[in-house]
């Protein structure tokens, strides 16, 4: 996601157009890289994104020098199913067959403002990348246009980045906050503490909000599945937090703390009137994080992103050796 929304976000700015995108539009086998993955070349010779992490790339790199000059889209096949595999000379052994759309691109193309404008307004957009026509002029990236795609299209469905809200502006947060901003999450700080809600202390967050701890949430409104994890260190702030979080219909609640902490702060909410649904108590993560041995801030922020990481996909963030199925669903 991080790279598309770069992607949109310099297209949406190039007045000069010339630029050649390569899109993964189909992945049989095993692949490092699913369908969707862009690489962007630009005139000026940048590069943004990846489609197979690098094993493909300059190989595309050399086909979009020939399209980037003929403005003609190519289709290309990369093969990597056989057994000793040296395509390129560098033993890619992937055993996986890819299709990658590369194409031309007009100056501020219509798709990529349009995702750029949703993307800030955090808005879904439909893609679709047309790889097999007889109309050549018909190939390439846009706007979804039909509610279903014409064969040989790929369409792909671009939300908005996930949005993560940290409750507590101390120093340990900026790690996770920095970490989740890298990760290309659309993150929010909160602390009622003016002396830590300082916009410069946390230069990857999108916004960073000072109020009274019980209108914390209510100012924030978060989006439905939206994740959170409150990390104030006062018990004070925690408690009135976690009074408005728990009813949200929030994909991740986490409580920095030991349990007995969690426990304790549950039980105040119920004798104060709260009613703490086994629902809730379910998204509630406390201790927050998976037990990966953390100690440092840093150590820390990965523990909690890894948790919140497998939660959304949907995985019990088993070690990938012990996985029986296949990594990609």
């Amino acid at each position: 996601m991080k790279e598309l929304i770069s992607i949109a976000r310099r297209l949406a700015t190039d007045h000069a157009g010339g630029a050649v995108l390569a899109t993964l539009v189909t992945a049989v086998g095993s692949s490092y890289r699913r369908p969707g993955a862009r690489l962007l070349l630009t005139v000026d010779g940048a590069r943004l994104g990846s489609i197979r992490g690098g094993c493909l790339e300059e190989d595309v790199v050399a086909r979009a020098r020939a399209v980037a000059a003929t403005g003609v889209p190519e289709l290309v096949v990369y093969d990597t199913t056989t057994e000793n595999d040296l395509v390129w000379g560098v033993g890619l052994g992937c055993h996986g067959v890819v299709q990658v759309l590369i194409e031309k691109l007009a100056a501020r193309p219509g798709w990529a403002m349009a995702l750029a404008e949703n993307l800030a307004a955090r808005r879904p957009t439909l893609l679709d990348a047309t790889w097999q026509s007889k109309e050549t002029g018909m190939l390439g990236t846009r706007l979804a246009a039909n509610e279903s795609p014409a064969p040989g299209t790929f369409r792909q469905a671009v939300r908005p980045p996930i949005s993560l809200i940290v409750f507590g502006a101390g120093d340990d947060a900026r790690p996770l906050v920095r970490a989740a901003s890298d990760l290309g999450w659309w993150v929010i700080v909160a602390d009622p503490r003016s002396a830590f809600a300082i916009p410069e202390r946390f230069p990857g967050a999108e916004r960073v909000i000072c109020a009274s701890a019980d209108q914390l949430v209510g100012q924030i409104n978060p989006e439905p599945d939206s994740c959170a994890v409150v990390m104030t260190h006062h018990y004070v702030h925690d408690v009135p937090i976690l009074r408005a979080l728990l009813p949200l219909p929030l994909a991740y609640v986490g409580l920095l703390g030991p349990r007995k902490r969690a426990e304790r702060i549950v039980e105040d909410l119920r004798a104060a009137g709260s009613s703490v649904s086994a629902d809730q108590l379910t998204r509630l993560h406390a201790p927050v994080g998976l037990d990966l041995g953390a100690e440092t801030p840093e150590e820390v922020a990965l523990a909690i992103l890894s948790e919140m990481q497998a939660v959304l996909a949907g995985r019990d963030a088993r070690p990938l050796r012990e996985r029986v199925k296949p990594i990609h669903g």
